[in-house]
Formats: structure tokens, C-alpha cells, sequence
């Protein structure tokens, strides 16, 4: 295959990827509603298996927690993209209104099929969640990310949890609590959040104020962090 064919093929690749992930349209309020939903079933689907379960340990210092669900796909080029949502545990003890973000990474290589790829990562800290403040930040890169450890890894993990500002579970293989792993790029999505509690309120408020108060859309997922991490 000469050169200029496999230079313009590789362009026809990269711009279609482009093309269809920026040709959806503006989501409708259910929409939101739904990406929220499923961001707390994840939650319940892992905290309901035993070995993707987020130890009661780990819980009981977070300080925030970050859901996401990323779509895979792709064959030369592959990208990543999904959607997410933020709480904080907030200085009176307790969980913030789910805030909804876009999780997205791209990558260029052979990426055959395509999956769901489902995360949670719990903040141990106040300051990790508040670098969404300007606009975008690499889990893993501005924050250092590693794998959580899981109820029968917690007693031999070597290191403080407090001490690591991300711990990530994901449904992985092979990774070792305390492994350092590069995670999604996390974007702010203050349009969907104007619309889904009809404020004007962007992320600082929603997360850290009680300005705005919970619609009964959202109360679920308050309800479910609150019942495992009180």
C-alpha cells in the first residue's frame, strides 16, 4: 500500500471518529436524568459484587467519588468518549448533587469492537475534585491515580489511603491495588447541569453550596452514597 493511501486513509479515519463524536445532538433533560440513573446503578452493580466492591474502609474517608461511563469503539483510530457524574462529601457530612461531567481520551492505534467501560473513582481528598474547576484535568496526570484496593487487599495495601488523592476500581484484570494507572480526561458539562436543575449555578456551586435544592430525579444517587458512605 503506497504512502499517500495509507495517509489518506488514516485521515478519513481520524475525521470520521471526529465527525461522529461531535454530531450527537444536544441532549433533552430525560437524557440527563438517564446518565445519572445509570451512573448510580454502577455504583449498585459494584458495591453488589464482592469483587469489585469499594471497601467500606475506603469509603469511610472519601471525600468525593466520581462515576463514569465510557464507550469504546473504533478500528485504525479508537476514541473514547462518555459521560460521568461528580458528588463531594461536603463539610456538614454530607453528599453533594451529582454533577455531570464528559469522561474522553483518545487513542490512536488497531481497536477492533467496541465496549462499555464503567469506573469509579473515589477522591480521598478536598482538593482533587475542585481541579474541575478549570474546565478539564487528567486523572492520573494533574491528580495521581492508582488501583483502589478491594475488601481482601485492604490489610496488606502498603500505603496510607489518605496519602493517595485518587484510588480507581474499575472492572480491569490484572491490576494490583497501589498500581499507578492513567486514567480518563475529565471535562466540565456546565450546560447539561444549567438544565438539569434549572439554574444558572455552574460546578462550584452545585458541588460545594446548598443552593440549589435536589430534584427528585437526582435524589437517588444522594441516597444510595449516603447509605454506603455516611
Amino acid at each position: 500500500m503506497n504512502k499517500k493511501y495509507l495517509s489518506a486513509l488514516l485521515a478519513t479515519a481520524i475525521f470520521g471518529a471526529f465527525a461522529v463524536s461531535h454530531a450527537k445532538a444536544a441532549p433533552d433533560r430525560a437524557e440527563l436524568v438517564t446518565e445519572v440513573e445509570s451512573c448510580e446503578a454502577i455504583i449498585q452493580e459494584f458495591q453488589a459484587d464482592p469483587a469489585l466492591a469499594i471497601p467500606q474502609s475506603v469509603l469511610k474517608q472519601a471525600r468525593g467519588i466520581l462515576v463514569t461511563n465510557q464507550f469504546k469503539a473504533g478500528f485504525i483510530f479508537g476514541v473514547k468518549g462518555g459521560y460521568g457524574v461528580v458528588m463531594v462529601k461536603r463539610a456538614n457530612g454530607t453528599w453533594s448533587l451529582p454533577v455531570l461531567v464528559n469522561a474522553t481520551d483518545v487513542s490512536i492505534g488497531f481497536q477492533a469492537g467496541a465496549k462499555s467501560v464503567e469506573t469509579i473513582y473515589v477522591f480521598m481528598n478536598d482538593a482533587t475534585p475542585r481541579l474541575l474547576y478549570k474546565g478539564r484535568f487528567d486523572l492520573g496526570v494533574d491528580a495521581k491515580a492508582v488501583a483502589g484496593p478491594h475488601a481482601a487487599e485492604v490489610e496488606s495495601y502498603n500505603k496510607p489511603l489518605i496519602d493517595v488523592p485518587v484510588l480507581v476500581y474499575d472492572k480491569s484484570k490484572g491490576l494490583y491495588a497501589g498500581a499507578t494507572i492513567k486514567a480518563a480526561q475529565i471535562v466540565r458539562n456546565d450546560d447539561a447541569n444549567f438544565l438539569l436543575y434549572h439554574t444558572n449555578y455552574a460546578m462550584p456551586e452545585l458541588l460545594f453550596s446548598d443552593w440549589v435544592q435536589a430534584p427528585p430525579e437526582v435524589q437517588h444517587i444522594i441516597n444510595e452514597m449516603t447509605r454506603i458512605a455516611p
